[in-house]
């Protein structure tokens, strides 16, 4: 679920709602930053959606810091 409650299903697009550090990156991932194509995986350590953001690469994050759109 998205910090709204939505159910994320794999292929969906979701938005950041918080600036989020990147460990081992020198930049901050903004809040509004647009994420396609994400894939629902089993929790890491509380990190539940795999995708690839330009300019970072690919990276887990947590679905409490998304709204799906």
């Amino acid at each position: 679920k998205d910090a709204n409650g939505q159910l994320l299903q794999d292929g969906d697009s979701v938005v950041l709602i918080k600036d989020l550090k990147v460990k081992g990156a020198s930049g901050v991932l903004k809040s509004g930053t647009k994420v396609k194509g994400i894939r629902v995986i089993e929790p890491e350590a509380g990190h539940n959606i795999a995708c690839r953001i330009d300019g970072f690469g690919a990276m887990n994050l947590k679905s409490e810091y998304v709204k799906k759109v």
